[in-house]
């Protein structure tokens, strides 16, 4: 029998298919309460929705779309990255329309790696980092995120021969799934390593708007010489909670662009011209509004409600600063897949085992707020109540 591509033999999909047959197993005895998956619970705006309806009814809304946005769209995006960041871009050469930000990172590899290429990934990342560079065929060298160091990459730990080959790096803050967040001065030291070794930074900013406690998380394009080196992803999943839309975009660097566009142009079409109109719409309204988006405060009151009930159920985690996701270490002697599955099975609450994401994500798990607060609260008291974090697993 013919054999697929062995490319596919090194993409992440193993355990996150194991979790969900597990999971619907589970859901044949009861209720399971799934904090797995980083998918927004809430629609987006009604103003939003208006919007989109009243752009799907236009004669011209179902023809191509160009693949780089339209200009409307385009615009508006520098426009919000002034207002956000006092960021400047020209709309013409260094925005680009994406179909998710997972679109415009698995393709960007494909657009800058070749085999024998050295592609620098956070460790744990998000499984489309690795993903990309192995689907491109380069090599993998992972940066470890740990707690020792803010879970923030050590760059002087790099290699010399490493930084050498490296064609670029990829990194996330706020991050998914360590839920760790970068201070400016991190991004200037981050330019200066890209300038010396010729290295392009690919930044996911995924979750810009989704922080708490009046924290507001930079661009990388904020830090002086930035635009040099590298380029930013953002999407409207999180921070508008546009998920199944499938828009996104990339900013920065006009030469780092173009091939990731000649790459999209060869595969795809742009984006639903009512989906675009939506999303120039949200820009605007947030523009427009005078505060900050209403993700954070949404989040925050999840964060606080879940750990305050696990915290009381003995289970003390450090509370995150942003993102929609809660990075939690295990209890002594449970590995993260044998606790994942634990929770799962006796507790009924499923969340991701840390080592799905890389191996520095051992000894944690995953857990995504993604249900509302009397819900996450249930979860915590079924954690409670199973005994879990009391006891190690059998065995040992």
């Amino acid at each position: 029998m013919r054999t697929p591509s062995r490319r596919l033999e090194h993409l992440s999909s193993a355990i996150f298919s194991e979790l969900a047959r597990r999971k619907r197993s589970a859901a044949q005895r009861r209720p399971v309460i799934d904090l797995s998956i980083g998918s927004p619970d809430q629609p987006p705006a009604p103003e939003l929705v208006d919007v989109l309806v009243e752009a799907v009814r236009q004669p011209g809304a179902f023809g191509y779309p160009m693949t780089d946005g339209t200009d409307e769209f385009r615009a508006e995006v520098a426009h919000w990255y002034r207002y956000r960041f006092g960021v400047a871009l020209d709309p013409d050469r260094e925005v680009h329309s994406l179909m998710g930000s997972q679109d415009g990172l698995a393709h960007f590899a494909l657009a800058w790696a070749d085999p024998g290429d050295v592609v620098l990934v956070p460790d744990p990342g998000y499984p489309i980092y690795a993903g990309s560079v192995r689907l491109a065929g380069a090599d993998l060298y992972p940066m470890p995120l740990r707690a020792e160091n803010d879970f923030l990459p050590d760059l002087a730990k790099i290699p010399e021969e490493v930084a050498r080959r490296a064609r670029f790096m990829i990194l996330n803050y706020p991050n998914n799934p360590v839920s760790a967040v970068a201070p400016l001065s991190f991004f200037e030291q981050v330019v200066s390593f890209a300038k010396q070794h010729d290295i392009i930074v690919v930044h996911d900013l995924a979750y810009s708007e989704m922080a708490f406690d009046g924290y507001r998380p930079p661009s990388f394009l904020q830090a002086p010489g930035a635009k040099d080196v590298g380029i930013e992803f953002n999407s409207f999943s999180k921070s508008f909670n546009m998920a199944g839309c499938r828009i996104a975009y990339v900013v920065g660097n006009e030469e780092i662009i173009k091939p990731l566009a000649a790459v999209k142009s060869n595969v795809d079409y742009g984006v639903f011209l009512p989906v675009q109109q939506m999303a120039v719409a949200a820009l605007r309204l947030d523009r427009e509004s005078g505060s900050p988006n209403a993700v954070g405060p949404l989040y925050q009151e999840r964060r606080d409600v879940l750990l305050a009930a696990l915290r009381e159920a003995g289970w003390s985690i450090e509370p995150p600063k942003a993102t929609m996701f809660v990075w939690a270490p295990v209890p002594a002697g449970w590995s993260s897949r044998a606790f994942a599955f634990a929770l799962l099975e006796e507790a009924g609450v499923v969340v991701v085992p840390g080592s799905a994401f890389g191996a520095e994500g051992e000894g944690y798990v995953r857990i995504a707020l993604v249900q509302p607060p009397d819900v996450l609260r249930e979860a915590a008291d079924r954690i409670a109540a199973s005994g879990i974090l009391q006891r190690r697993p059998t065995g040992v």
